[in-house]
């Protein structure tokens, strides 16, 4: 590698060239303590910011769910990854909105914006110049505007409705450049506004799972309503039926089970394939004059629609079962829910 290469380069542990370094020379809790002070400022900053807390965060909640249309998130630079995220926590927690680029809308994307939006702009220093250019649109066209900045008398803030303060004493790093505490702080104030809404809006976990169906926290709220078998869809009989219409009901919806109910509807007991083989096994012949009062038990587990789905897994694995009929609280069937059934939805 020639002298005068700029290109740096990191290999066994050292980096070649102006400012060349060996990592063995390190001390370790040296390391160690420039982490923990760039945390500790972090948190301090956020912290500050938390008491800072005025009714102006009040204020923005309310005019976000006065807000008809979706909130436009918009920043640029490090801003605009911060904004990003806020943008997408606050859509997946029932306040609908999108990430605004502040320099590609001065260049088309103004067009993601409709009369019924608002806008939420986020620049610390409050006066980057594409991001001042979005608050004027906004303004223009009536749009409120909630702004997220370190100074309170820049333009930015005098654009907005409402106004977050999130002022720091300094950045976290050793040169008080790079933008670490500015973000933090940003960051907190809009994961702040996100949780205040799901509060007001009476977010709840039901609304969370129809948001993220996909996700391993959207499968962990899943009920048992939504992936059961409906009561129409499954064989029944009564305590009378014969060990022939018992042997037909287990098997024609090819569930292995058949739920015995009353005249009402209510849950007796429960049949299985493995039930009616132990009663061939142990009585021969005999077990075909028996009756479905005979076959069943009589204290099958049930659980109602509301129960988790991760929480019927643990029931089957604590009875070493695979199948569980839905009742309501008067034991009237509401459907059957498999094992088969949670892992095809992939709950496990």
């Amino acid at each position: 590698m020639q002298k005068n290469e700029e290109i740096r380069s990191i290999s066994g542990g050292a980096v070649l060239g102006n400012g060349t370094f060996e990592a063995g020379s390190l001390c370790e809790d040296e390391v160690l303590s420039w982490g923990k002070e760039v945390i500790h400022k972090e948190v301090k900053a956020i912290h500050a910011a938390g008491e800072r807390l005025d009714l102006s965060f009040s204020s923005a909640v309310k005019l976000i769910l006065s807000c008809s249309g979706k909130v436009v998130v918009t920043a640029l630079g490090k801003s605009g990854h911060v904004a990003a995220k806020i943008a997408a926590t606050l859509s997946s927690t029932g306040t609908p909105a999108t990430f605004l680029h502040a320099s590609e809308a001065l260049h088309g994307d103004f067009g993601m914006i409709n009369h019924n939006d608002m806008l939420l702009a986020i620049a610390f220093g409050g006066e980057t110049r594409e991001v001042v250019a979005v608050c004027k649109f906004a303004r223009r066209f009536g749009l409120k505007v909630v702004g997220i900045t370190g100074k309170l008398q820049s333009s930015l803030a005098q654009l907005t409705d409402e106004v977050l303060d999130a002022s720091i004493p300094h950045e976290a790093d050793a040169l008080g450049l790079a933008p670490t505490s500015s973000t933090s702080v940003s960051l907190a104030l809009g994961d702040a506004l996100a949780v205040a809404l799901m509060k007001a809006r009476g977010f709840k976990e039901e609304h969370f799972a129809q948001l993220h169906p996909g996700g391993s926290l959207g499968k962990a709220l899943v009920r048992v309503e939504e992936l059961m078998h409906k009561s129409t869809a499954i064989s029944v009989v009564d305590a009378n039926a014969d060990f022939h219409s018992v042997l037909e009901a287990v098997t024609s919806p090819n569930f292995g089970i058949v739920a015995v109910v009353n005249k009402d509807g209510l849950v007796e007991g429960s049949v299985t394939d493995g039930d009616l083989r132990r009663a061939l096994l142990k009585s021969g012949g005999k077990a075909l004059d028996l009756r479905a009062a005979d076959l069943m038990n009589a204290c099958p587990k049930t659980v109602s629609p509301d129960l988790k789905a991760v929480e019927v897994i643990g029931l089957m694995e604590r009875y070493k079962i695979t199948s569980l009929f839905v009742t309501d609280t008067h034991d009237k069937l509401l459907g059957l829910v498999r094992l088969h059934d949670l892992l095809a939805a992939k709950i496990v």
